[in-house]
C-alpha cells in the first residue's frame, strides 16, 4: 500500500525562503514550532531544519504521486517526516537507515525513483553558529540557542542541497511474516524463526528485572 506525500502551500519548487512564503508544509512557522514543542518535547534545531528539508522535498515530487521515505539518521530527523507527512516507522512506510548523516528520501515505491535533501555543509558554512552546531565545535553550555535557531529560520531551504536518486525497490520490499510459536520460558508467542526461544528469554533482553505488580 502506498500513501500520500501532502504538498505544501508555495507552488515555488526553489524552496527559498521569505516573510511571504515562511511556511512548513501546511503550517506556518509558528504553528510548527507549536506542534514540535508538542511532539518532540523540545524546539530542537535539527528538527526545525527537518521541517524544511520535508517542505523542499515536497515542493520537488510530482503531485499525487505516491511515495515512502527513508531518514539516514535517527536523530530528530525522523520526527519531522512523522509530523509532516503519512509516513511513519509503524506503518513501515518510512525506513530509518542510521548513516548518521542528515538526509531524508523520498522515492516511489515501484520504481525507486525519487529525491534526496541533505544539510550541504558547504551552504551552512555561512551560517556559522548553524554550522558551529552541526559540527559540535563546542559544547551546548556555549552555543548562543537564539542565534542558532535565527540562522535556520532565516537560511531556510537556503542550506540544503537536493539530488534525484534511484533505489533498488527489492531492498524494501515487505517481507511476509512466518508462524508463531509460544516461548517455553516466559510463555509468550513469538515469532518461530527466532528459535526455540523468544530472544528475549534467549539472553537479549533489555531488562535487569521484571517482577509482578
Amino acid at each position: 500500500m502506498f500513501h500520500r506525500v501532502l504538498p505544501g502551500y508555495s507552488d515555488s519548487k526553489s524552496g527559498q525562503t521569505g516573510d511571504y512564503q515562511m511556511k512548513i508544509g501546511y503550517y506556518s512557522l509558528d504553528e510548527y514550532e507549536k506542534l514540535v514543542k508538542s511532539f518532540h518535547g523540545s524546539l530542537a534545531p535539527g528538527l526545525l531544519i527537518g521541517g524544511f528539508m520535508v517542505d523542499l522535498a515536497q515542493k520537488n515530487l510530482p503531485q499525487g504521486e505516491f511515495f515512502d521515505t527513508i531518514c539516514e539518521t535517527s536523530s530528530c530527523l525522523p520526527d519531522a517526516v512523522q509530523l509532516l507527512t503519512p509516513c511513519s516507522t509503524g506503518n513501515g512506510w518510512m525506513k530509518v537507515i542510521d548513516f548518521g548523516r542528515f538526509a531524508i528520501s523520498f522515492y516511489e515505491k515501484k520504481t525507486g525513483e525519487g529525491i534526496r535533501v541533505f544539510l550541504d555543509l558547504d551552504k551552512l558554512k555561512n551560517c556559522s553558529e548553524v554550522y558551529s552546531w552541526f559540527m559540535k565545535l563546542k559544547p551546548k553550555r556555549e552555543q548562543d540557542s537564539n542565534l542558532l535557531m535565527n540562522q535556520i529560520k532565516e537560511a531556510g531551504a537556503e542550506i540544503l542541497s537536493i539530488r534525484k536518486i534511484r533505489i533498488d525497490p527489492a531492498l524494501f520490499e515487505k517481507k511476509k511474516g512466518g508462524a508463531s510459536a509460544v516461548c517455553p520460558v516466559c510463555k509468550e508467542a513469538y515469532p518461530a524463526g527466532h528459535g526455540d526461544k523468544c530472544r528475549n528469554c534467549a539472553g537479549e533482553s533489555p531488562y535487569l528485572e521484571v517482577a509482578e505488580m
